[in-house]
């Protein structure tokens, strides 16, 4: 059996992810290993999901697993809203990347897409 999922991403710069998941994003800091000094691993929570941003390197020298072997994006965060337009165009006034404009799509829903520092596709969505 397994539980309590969660999805990681793996950053080169720990603490910025943490900035932009935390301060751009909402999400809070719930765990960090080591707990001073420059992190490995952080683990965030939003309405109940965990977000882990982990080093680049510690995947690296702690477990023998180079990221992103294939050089595409493997995943992607989803976060819901109310309001994809008004969100879209708050990230975008903060700086962050806008991959996909808003649109509609599947008759009852409205999508774009940002990246996180590192790249890593974030789709953010509602219902119509």
């Amino acid at each position: 059996m397994f539980g309590s999922p969660q999805i990681n991403f793996h950053v080169r710069d720990v603490e910025a992810s943490v900035g932009f998941y935390r301060d751009v994003l909402g999400f809070k800091e719930t765990f960090r290993t080591p707990e001073e000094g420059i992190p490995d691993h952080v683990e965030l929570r939003l309405d109940g999901f965990v977000l882990g941003v982990a080093s680049i390197d510690a995947l690296l020298n702690v477990h023998g697993v180079s990221a992103n072997a294939g050089g595409v994006p493997q995943a992607e965060l989803v976060l819901w809203t109310d309001d994809v337009d008004k969100e879209i165009a708050r990230l975008g006034s903060l700086g962050v990347r806008v991959l996909s404009e808003p649109h509609d799509f599947l008759d009852s829903l409205r999508a774009a897409w940002v990246t996180d520092l590192d790249g890593n596709p974030i789709q953010i969505v509602m219902r119509r």
